[in-house]
């Protein structure tokens, strides 16, 4: 076991790396213009640059997540790490735009394992209780930032540097985590069989990039391909639960989904992808299109979304701790209603300080505590055997969340937009905002879901038993640790 101290410098570590993974979703949104500029992209084949990401991202993250549990979670953290520094140079060093399409599909599968072995290391590192439910809430926090800094990171460096930057960044990051891993991580794999379930990985995996392309593919295709699509997506999960019925070593055991806690929170985490990468991609195209902010000046107007997440994630962290994840996330889906409210009302002639500043604000410090909640929800009461399952599950539920988010508040801008003045377009940003409580919704019915969770374990002290209380109720799991030699 790793000792208490080093512990939180190990969470440490893991949150840079993940801030780092989602960082990389949003951050090329600001560049997308600058890099249009420079290489060549037939016509609208610049959104592959941000979405060839999110697909690869999305579509292998439970794979990822049973190659953790299987073939040793540190060590296939340190190989994702290695993949991810030498995807993001091939990013830096593309010499066109079919190369760095390539390039980002590379990276978001190397974020695809890096980040569920990121996750179920915390998971594994810290025990059942208070511990880890702080360690979680930092993590959901560092999540949510990372969503939502992009444009404030993202502005600067292109502006200052090139888009080139924003890939090359990452790499002395990598070098650093990669050279204190050894150090500070303890190596784990998931007890039982080592099988490994071929069927399943091919099913589910086709099936995720299916929807995700069905998706970021809606606005440009015809009604009838986008319904074929889904169809053809759903048809794949339906062949997956049947396969998994069937397998000897899952690949997504089907017995997880009988927490109401895990399904909830991950619909909570499924929500906040939806609403944070939705708003903030339209906020970014307002800003830009409408107002002609150059990206510097978007970096900063939006920065008050990721500052009121920041102070936001910590404050909701210790009530998640107190009341539990479903009030919590509730007032925080509330909060965000009320931030995305005032976004829909910002006009070509709004001052900054009179509706955006609020509405990024109160919008974020929803952000900020909801994701804790949900994070919190979703892995709380995963096993031992099942923490890379589980951390691929919540880490997809926001990826995934966030292109879908991005391709359907696009459509949405898109479809009511009748000009080409600030004034049409604002329009369309207008209703696209609006379309932000729906995302919003889902959360609500996961909030539904973990209530009878908490009512059936109690809280009765005032601080969130949840996990002790099933903990208490079955054998304890033992992990099956490695030696540091692996």
């Amino acid at each position: 076991m790793v000792s208490h101290s080093k512990r939180w410098f190990a969470l440490a570590l893991l949150c840079l790396t993940g801030f780092m993974i989602i960082l990389d979703a949003s951050i090329v949104l600001v560049a997308v213009p600058s890099i249009e500029r420079e290489l060549t992209f037939s016509t609208g084949g610049v959104q592959w640059v941000p979405s060839g990401y999110a697909l690869m991202f999305g579509g292998l993250l439970l794979l990822g997540g049973r190659i953790s549990d299987l073939l040793g979670r540190r060590r296939v953290f340190m190989t994702g790490l290695v993949l991810f520094a030498g995807s993001s140079l091939l990013c830096g060093f593309a010499w066109s735009g079919d190369a760095l399409v390539l390039a980002r599909g590379l990276q978001g599968a190397a974020a695809a394992v890096l980040a569920p072995s990121a996750l179920s290391i915390v998971m594994t590192t810290f025990p059942s209780g208070p511990d880890r439910n702080k360690a979680l809430g930092i993590w959901g926090a560092t999540s949510g930032v990372g969503g939502t800094a992009g444009s404030l990171v993202g502005g600067p460096v292109t502006d200052g540097l090139g888009w080139q930057w924003i890939f090359f960044i990452n790499v002395p990051v990598c070098v650093l985590v990669v050279a204190l891993a050894p150090v500070l991580l303890l190596d784990s794999r998931g007890p039982g069989r080592r099988g490994f379930d071929v069927a399943g990985a091919v099913t589910v995996t086709a099936a995720l990039i299916v929807l995700v392309y069905a998706v970021i593919e809606a606005p440009e295709a015809s009604v009838s391909r986008t319904v074929l699509l889904l169809l053809l997506a759903a048809a794949l999960f339906v062949l997956f639960v049947a396969v998994e019925k069937r397998s000897a070593a899952p690949l997504v055991p089907l017995r997880i989904f009988r927490s109401r806690a895990l399904v909830g929170g991950n619909l909570i985490t499924i929500s906040w992808g939806l609403a944070a990468f939705g708003l903030n991609f339209v906020y970014t195209q307002y800003a830009q299109l409408a107002l002609g902010a150059s990206a510097i000046r978007y970096g900063l107007m939006s920065a008050v979304l990721a500052a009121s997440a920041v102070v936001a994630s910590m404050i909701g962290q210790h009530l998640v701790t107190r009341v539990g994840p479903r009030r919590v996330a509730f007032v925080s889906l509330v909060v965000a209603g009320v931030g995305t409210t005032l976004m829909t009302r910002l006009t070509v002639t709004s001052g900054y300080f009179e509706l955006a500043f609020w509405g990024l604000t109160i919008f974020g410090a929803g952000l900020g505590a909801g994701t804790v909640a949900g994070s919190i929800a979703s892995l709380s009461d995963a096993a031992g055997e099942d923490a890379g399952v589980a951390s691929g599950l919540q880490n997809a539920s926001f990826q995934i969340g966030g292109a879908v988010g991005v391709a359907a508040v696009s459509a949405v801008a898109t479809a009511s937009t009748s000009g080409t003045t600030p004034i049409a377009l604002t329009h369309g940003y207008r209703v696209a905002f609006a379309g932000v409580w729906v995302f919003l919704a889902i959360g609500f019915a996961g909030c539904a879901l973990i209530k009878q969770v908490l009512e059936v374990h109690g809280a009765k002290s005032g601080h969130l038993t949840s996990v002790v209380a099933t903990s208490a109720r079955r054998p304890p799991e033992k992990e099956a640790p490695c030696s540091s030699s692996d």
